[in-house]
């Protein structure tokens, strides 16, 4: 049964009669459109800007828009004032409305925003945290609790706010944070902030009230807000009716709900009998056991709620959910991890129980199978379900198949939301339905509720419909679901607020609130009236305030005894008194497994009280005796006010009022209760601040630093100014700068025409003249550009290059014909090809060198010839082709008549006949589809009648048939043998050889190769074919074209960026190649990056740095001079140096995608529309342009130029180029190149020789001889003797009368021989891998290095005022060295710093006795330093050698480490097939322990024939089966293969994600220390494409999995078949984690 309530305008205005009116006519609701402000919208922020406002709009006003405008229009005001930062404070009570505002206020303003809530991590913040964020953000969006707090601490001052925005302000009252920041903060400050508070009509905080209380809430949140209630007026009514959406209500009755006694009094006495048992259960308890008792209340409290969920099923739902609600307490009946043994018998009780109440409730449902309800709503039976419940089902059959329904269902209870969901899901009649459910932010944590993240995760989906009933226990004011048509009140709602905000969800237009009453139950009718009435008496309360214009009362802000610490501001009161104390017993301790808690008694004096706190044993002190109240609750508060503040005298809280760290005490879990049982590891030390520290980092506002690779920046990018052009317009001849391409094939057949660009600029020589190798699916072709002078063209011959430049690249990678309205066009007839003057060039084919051998001669037979196919095209009348449904049955294709007859020799093509030998290797276009190709073959005994084979569609009878049907052309020549075409309309990134590609890969993944795939080739009838006079010689090199242009693209871009370097810096010219490498990163996947070259001019700028800072400040220390090195050249101030440059807009990051590269004219198919909101090329760098987001696609180009870039790039740039200075001007072009840049490294040779003036006034304490000796083992004669004596003079003996040390000489040869080594590596190793040539790097430039250097070359006797300390630990060093049988330090053997010290400061006197001459320096310290390192000597550290070696075998290391007597021990365990290897070490730090374990590992390894990157193939490729317990393997520490664990391991569910359910097996075995899995793909090519659920494809891949159980066997599945490789991995992945959960391996999470 209907009753129509009504539907109404302006809620404001709404009265109680309404309910029997009709619904007034609406306009459409305009739910996107968010940027433009409605008229009443202006009326209320204008109000509110003169004024402390609190609005009062129903939902869907747009309350946030208000808001939005004022944060627009304050925060303009507060930057443009001089005086000191007011920020903006915008309070929501939630984190969903956190999450909504914070997008809201970052997209409609150029205010920067930041989020905070608890999830952030943002409770641990400390003063620097916030101190970044008040100078870095505008605005802050945050739960009020998060402010308070810091508020309290003091990290954020009060007066900073210059506007606080209260969303569903109605809330403050009592404890919430809203009215503690008021009473506490805002009603004391001195200078107050401007106030807006908004709300849905009436204030009624909780049930429903009378005019008068109504009336006096409103009045107590004016006060505390200081401000005053804005209503809208009926002026306003008109426009709120046409732009706010309001339900039309509806009430729908049922009947009672019929009660079964005998089934209820089954239940229970079911559950008296299970009370029961529990009842004696809870006597046998340990009685002084604090934690037990507490689990025990919490079980019984969580069984009660089972039981009651399961009654009110039965009462209110009917027995079919009283079934399912059981089952849903099975499903998460919880499991015992106690020893008592209490517990255990109580949970076989509780099963008992639940089983019993099952066997009830299937026994009632008439023997019908409640696990199958299929057949629709008919098949259930009115005692299956209530009244009340069918009543619902009936609603939802009545919407139909309504593909646009959204509705929300209101249920009171979660386990109704869970139970109903699932009826749903079985019922044939809701299969169309995609349903959830959701629990409200205030939920407890039990049967059915969903997590936080879960909940996000739902309301994302209900808001894409996605999920289009959704059943809920609450959801929030201000939540927008602007797609909700209807609302369901299943329950009734308890008070006014759950009323409005409800019905407030019905935003869209026609919307529906429907609300379920029991017919003839007056008191559901009396309790509904009662709501309506007082939300009617609210709103008329708040509009006659706003009339009458009342004064605001002064707010009652009681003083609260309250303790402030002067030194920081920061404060606690007798309200937040207790909940610290409760926090600061937190860090204590456990003590016997109970968890640290206070303890209060009272004593009563009169009519006051007192409480005496207790703290824990562990405490700063142990009672106190607090002051006396006149309540309980007031002196607990006062007793805990005196606690902190003895606390914080004492110590045990911090100058913040937080509780000291007293280190990592392990947290006890209170909970005796797990749904699923988890397996807890420890981590080591390592591990523990990690954590802490990932948390912190990941928090919203700590934008990581510039030049760092977790920040991802959004940049710009430069367009190639070479490439533009201003001669589209002119109407008279053009001269060009001409430049030949040329095309040679390894396979000497293959002929390709040769080209001419011709371009309006002229090319440097090295971009003008340059090669490229590109590299085909067979073959290899080189492509050269030479300079050819210029060449003129009149502008009859522009316009005919234009048009062949057109036809070719839109036939081949675009489009010749677009669709308009409802039929087609040919582009020729469209605007789709106006030229852009950023890119205007063409690429026209010449004729033959046995043409025309001495000049260039432009081939313009086949430039004529494209022209005619155009004009035939545009003609012809078949072009514009009927649909299907009016294919005339007479119509054909108007073909040439040229009166010929068919014949087995002519063929008569759309424009022409030609005979079978002219039709070879000609290029034709398609009249139907617009696509070139060249033709093959003729097929012989083919026919237009010949069987279709194009598809997997069988509704076509023949070729004829399918272009009828298709294209409504009738064949007029069908006898016709069918011609067999070279298709190929897809251009492919030719620069990288991806077939090196991939045999590497397959090499190292172990993964199957994959073949080759077949050329495409068509069958079409000829009459469909437009021939022209071009030949497959031109054709082919406009496939090369996309790599050629791209690679001369990308070089003339360097150019640009060469001549803008040399304008301003005058650097010398240096090759364009070695400037492109400097731009280019691994990413983009090309032959040469920039990793080389960084490496290189990392050591460079250290080096040149080092050197201007030490001659520019000689009195400066050494730690000074490394603290202003590297601040100068950190990675954050080299960004800077970059950006301020713009260089970022230069950087390629992605690999090129050929299919989005067009030439001029071409109209491109492959758009990526940008979405940065940007109108500008350049982005501004903004922290509104900054995110640490891993999702972000890194070099990816929009169509406006824009890509997120690493942070970190652009400091890796600035390195990179200048070491290309450096490699192709010497340094004086790197030195040139870093002052263009700003950075200071002036190599002023007037202050080198005050350096050697200063030095020659030392003293000459050593002998002459032993000065000679020295110079006779260097080889290097000093001029300034003082250099060398300031070289071996130890800083610990500069006091006594020595007032110089080798420590600055030390800081200026660290950078000499980093730079030296590295340029020796760069260039004496020309092919070797970046990553390789950076290790050999570290090897050599380390202290452990120089100074194994100083031992062999015996400079260390030369060592001047060294303590006696010191003498002994170089004696211990070079007694170690002698006794050595390699040349390598083990682990566990560090040399002396001083050692290598004296190698650095040796290096840097010789670099300033020789007056810088680099090359004199690597003289000497070549053979100093010798044996050098080689790729082939390079001794990797035992733990990095060990880990790549696993990595590469698919195995997993676990590491342990502990600390004793001042050693760390590491242990590391590594799982084998059949062995457990253990490894352990020590040493003074944990990276020395760690490489003595390590070697340990790999010896083992080595001595199992382990010992390179490839697994061995006993350990793989043979099946080992399960051995006995006497013969496995055990290794020398007697630890046998563990891999069986008493626990069975849970893992999260699995991600449906591509490359997830891989991840999820990965993690699995990284956890078990199983050997990692390998796989095996076949792959299946077909001629017609397969459907793989939404992907179709022309191959199938299937893949084989291959797992090794240790201790248990080989396991191999194979997985179902995909479209692409990566995917059959993931279905092979998931049927390996199946299959380990069908034997019992794992359990799979829900």
């Amino acid at each position: 049964m209907d009753m129509e309530v009504g539907r109404v305008g302006n809620p404001l205005k709404r009265k109680f009669e309404a309910l029997d009116s009709a619904p007034p006519e609406a306009e459409p609701m305009d739910t996107e459109s968010v940027s433009i402000p409605r008229e009443y919208q202006l009326k209320v922020c204008e109000v509110a800007m003169k004024r402390n406002t609190i609005a009062m709009l129903d939902n869907g006003a747009g309350k946030s828009m208000i808001s939005t405008l004022m944060i627009k229009e304050i925060g303009r005001s507060l930057k443009s004032k001089d005086s000191q930062k007011k920020l903006i404070a915008f309070l929501v009570p939630t984190v969903h409305l956190v999450h909504q505002q914070f997008k809201e206020i970052q997209s409609q303003t150029d205010l920067l925003v930041g989020q905070y809530y608890g999830a952030l991590g943002v409770d641990v913040w400390n003063t620097e945290n916030w101190e970044r964020e008040i100078n870095n953000v505008d605005v802050l969006v945050m739960t009020p609790q998060i402010l308070l707090d810091a508020l309290r601490k003091a990290y954020i001052c009060f007066e900073v706010f210059g506007f606080i925005v209260l969303d569903e302000c109605d809330r403050a009252s009592g404890n919430h944070p809203y009215a503690k920041i008021m009473k506490e903060f805002y009603h004391k400050a001195s200078i107050k902030p401007k106030i807006f508070g908004m709300i849905a009509p009436p204030v009624v905080r909780k049930g429903t009230l009378p005019f008068i209380d109504s009336t006096l809430q409103m009045g107590e949140l004016e006060s505390l807000l200081d401000s005053q209630v804005f209503t809208l007026d009926g002026w306003v009514d008109v426009e709120l009716e046409q732009y706010v959406s309001s339900a039309k209500s509806v009430c729908r009755f049922y009947d009672p709900s019929p009660i079964n006694l005998d089934i209820k009094e089954k239940l229970e006495s079911a559950m008296s009998k299970f009370n029961a048992v529990l009842l004696e259960l809870e006597k046998s308890l340990p009685s002084q056991h604090t934690e037990i008792n507490n689990g025990w209340k919490m079980l019984k409290d969580r069984m009660s709620s089972n039981n009651s969920n399961i009654i009110f099923c039965f009462e209110n739902l009917g027995l079919l959910c009283t079934y399912e609600a059981v089952k849903v307490c099975m499903e998460s009946s919880p499991m015992v991890q106690e020893e008592c043994e209490v517990f255990k018998e109580s949970f076989v009780q509780y099963e008992k129980f639940l089983s019993e109440v099952l066997s009830i409730s299937e026994g009632a449902l008439e023997h019908k199978d409640p696990q199958n309800v299929k057949g629709g709503l008919g098949s259930l039976a009115t005692d299956q379900i209530s009244p009340k419940l069918l009543e619902l089902l009936e609603i939802f059959r009545s919407f139909g198949k309504d593909t646009e329904l959204v509705c929300i269902i209101f249920v009171e209870r979660i386990i109704a939301a869970k139970v109903i969901e699932r009826v749903l899901k079985k019922t044939d009649d809701f299969s169309h339905l995609n349903i959830s459910y959701l629990t409200g932010s205030s939920s407890r944590v039990g049967v059915g509720s969903v997590s936080s993240k879960g909940q996000l995760e739902i309301i994302e989906s209900f808001r894409d419909v996605k999920v289009t009933l959704l059943f809920s226990t609450d959801l929030e004011e201000g939540i927008d679901v602007a797609k909700c048509s209807c609302v369901i009140r299943f329950d009734l709602p308890k008070t006014v607020r759950s009323h409005i905000q409800s019905r407030g969800q019905a935003r869209h237009e026609d919307s529906r609130y429907i609300t379920m009453l029991e017919r003839g139950n007056t008191k559901q009718l009396d309790d509904m009236l009662s709501i309506l009435r007082s939300e009617s008496s609210g709103i008329d309360t708040a509009i006659n305030r706003e009339s009458t214009d009342s004064p605001l009362k002064a707010c009652n802000t009681k003083e609260v005894a309250s303790y402030v610490v002067e030194s920081t501001g920061a404060s606690v009161n007798a309200d937040s008194s207790i909940s610290l104390v409760h926090r600061y017993c937190q860090t204590l301790p456990l003590r016997n497994s109970v968890s640290p808690k206070p303890t209060f008694e009272f004593s009563t004096e009169g009519n006051l009280h007192r409480c005496k706190l207790t703290l824990p044993p562990d405490a700063s002190f142990q009672t106190l005796t607090g002051p006396a109240a006149g309540t309980r609750n007031a002196s607990k508060k006062l007793a805990c006010l005196d606690a902190c503040k003895k606390l914080h005298l004492m110590g045990g809280l911090n100058d913040r009022l937080l509780p000291l760290k007293r280190g990592s005490f392990p947290k006890k879990d209170s909970s005796l209760i797990s749904v699923l049982p988890s397996k807890k590891v420890p981590l080591p030390e390592k591990d523990s601040t990690l954590k802490s520290d990932t948390k912190l980092a990941k928090a919203k506002g700590v934008i990581p630093g510039a030049g760092t690779t977790k920040r991802k920046e959004l940049q710009g990018s430069v367009r190639t100014r070479l490439l533009s052009g201003t001669w589209g317009d002119k109407l008279g001849d053009v001269t060009f700068h001409a430049y030949k391409m040329d095309f040679a094939c390894n396979i000497v057949e293959q002929k390709y025409s040769s080209f001419v660009i011709l371009l309006e600029s002229e090319l440097a020589d090295d971009v003008g003249n340059m090669e490229v190798d590109l590299y085909l699916l067979s073959k290899f072709v080189k492509a050269s550009i030479s300079s050819c002078g210029q060449m003129p063209l009149d502008a009859q011959q522009v316009a005919k290059a234009k048009c062949f430049q057109q036809l070719i690249f839109n036939g081949l990678y675009g489009k010749l014909f677009v669709k308009s309205s409802e039929s087609r066009k040919f582009i020729f007839e469209t605007d789709e090809l106006s030229w852009d003057p950023s890119q205007m060039y063409l690429l026209l084919p010449l004729e033959s060198e046995d043409i025309a051998p001495v000049r260039l001669v432009i081939d313009w037979t086949g430039i004529h010839s494209a022209v005619s196919t155009i004009e035939f095209m545009k003609k012809n009348a078949r072009l514009n082709l009927q649909q299907r449904e009016t294919v005339d049955e007479n119509t054909s294709i108007h073909m040439r008549e040229d009166g010929t007859e068919v014949n087995s020799v002519t063929i008569h093509l759309a424009d022409r006949s030609a005979t079978i030998d002219g039709l070879k290797e000609m290029v034709v276009v398609a009249v139907h589809t617009g696509r070139i190709y060249s033709i093959v073959d003729i097929v012989e005994g083919t026919s237009g009648f010949t069987p279709f084979e194009g598809g997997c569609d069988a509704s076509y009878s023949s070729f004829a048939d399918y272009y009828h049907k298709k294209y409504g052309i009738v064949l007029k020549h069908p006898q016709q043998p069918l011609l067999l075409l070279k298709q190929s309309h897809n251009s492919h990134n030719l620069l990288v050889d991806f077939r090196k590609e991939e045999r590497d890969s397959s090499e190292k993944d172990g993964y199957g190769a994959v073949g080759t795939k077949p050329q495409q080739r068509a069958h079409i009838p000829p009459e469909l074919l437009v021939g022209t006079d071009i030949s497959t010689y031109i054709l082919k090199p406009f496939y090369l074209f996309p790599s050629v242009m791209q690679r001369l693209e990308t070089l003339m871009l360097a150019s640009q960026l060469r001549e803008e370097i040399s304008t301003r810096a005058g650097c010398c010219s240096i090759p364009t190649s070695l400037i492109l490498e400097a731009l280019t990163t691994q990413r983009c996947n090309e032959s040469f990056s920039m990793e080389r070259l960084e490496l290189l001019g990392d050591s460079l700028l250290k080096y040149a740095v080092s050197c201007h800072l030490f001659l520019k400040h000689p009195e400066m220390c050494e730690g000074k001079l490394t603290s202003n090195r590297t601040r100068i050249i950190s990675n954050s101030a080299l960004h800077k140096f970059g950006t301020d440059r713009k260089l970022q807009e230069y950087i390629r990051d992605f690999p090129f995608e050929p299919r989005r590269w067009t030439a001029p004219g071409q109209h491109s198919i492959w758009s990526s529309p940008c979405d940065h909101q940007l109108d500008t090329r350049e982005v501004p760098l903004d922290n509104r342009y900054f995110t640490e987001k891993t999702t972000v696609k890194l070099g990816k180009t929009c169509d406006r130029g824009h890509r997120w870039l690493s942070s970190k790039t652009v400091s890796d740039c600035v390195e990179a180029l200048i070491g290309a200075y450096y490699v192709g001007g010497g340094l004086a072009a790197a030195v040139s190149f870093m002052k263009w840049l700003g950075i200071e490294a002036d190599f002023d040779h007037s202050l080198v020789e005050d350096a050697i003036r200063t030095a020659s006034l030392y003293c000459h304490a050593p002998k002459a001889e032993d000065i000679g000796a020295l110079e006779s083992k260097l080889g290097y004669n000093f001029s300034t003797k003082g250099l060398l004596l300031e070289a071996i003079t130890h800083a610990a003996q500069s006091e006594g009368g020595v007032h110089y040390s080798y420590e600055r000489l030390e800081f200026l040869g660290d950078a000499v021989l980093d730079i030296l080594v590295t340029r020796h590596l760069y260039e004496s190793h020309s092919k070797v891998d970046p990553g390789l040539l950076t290790d050999m790097r570290s090897e050599s430039v380390n202290n452990d290095n120089f100074a194994l250097s100083a031992v062999r070359r015996n400079l260390h006797p030369h060592l001047q005022r060294v303590s006696s300390l010191l003498k002994d630990q170089i004696s211990e060093f070079v007694s170690l060295v002698s006794a050595m049988s390699t040349s390598a330090l083990t682990p566990d053997i560090k040399g002396p710093k001083v050692l290598g010290d004296l190698v650095e400061s040796i290096a840097g006197a010789v670099l300033i006795d020789s007056k810088l001459n680099l090359d004199e320096v690597w003289r000497v310290f070549k053979p100093i330093l010798s044996p050098l390192v080689t790729p082939e000597k390079l001794e990797l550290a035992p733990s990095r050698k060990l880990t790549e070696l696993c990595d590469s075998l698919g195995y997993f290391i676990k590491e342990h480490y502990f600390t004793e007597s001042d050693l760390v021990h590491a242990r590391l365990k590594l799982q084998l097939e059949t062995v457990l290897l253990n490894g352990q070490g020590s040493g003074p730090t944990s990276k020395a322990a760690k490489g003595m374990a390590a070697l340990q590992l790999l010896q083992k390894l080595e001595s199992r024939g382990i010992r390179s990157s490839k697994r061995p193939k006993h350990d793989s490729d043979s099946e080992p089966p399960p051995l006995p317990q006497q013969e496995r393997d055990v290794d020398s520490s007697g630890t046998e293969c563990s891999s069986q664990k008493a626990d069975v391991p849970v893992i999260p569910q699995i991600e449906t994600k591509k490359g997830g359910p891989r991840n999820s097996l990965y993690a699995l075995c990284k956890n078990l220390q199983w050997p990692r899995p390998s796989f095996e793909t076949a792959e299946t090519k077909s001629r017609t494409a397969i459907t793989f659920g939404d992907m179709t494809s022309f191959c199938s891949f299937e893949s084989r999995i291959s797992l090794t159980i240790p201790d248990s066997g080989k396991l191999e599945l194979t997985g179902e078949a995909r479209g692409d490789k990566k995917s059959s991995y993931d279905t092979a992945a998931i049927a390996m984690l199946r299959e380990l959960e069908r034997r019992g391996r794992i359990r799979i999470g829900e």
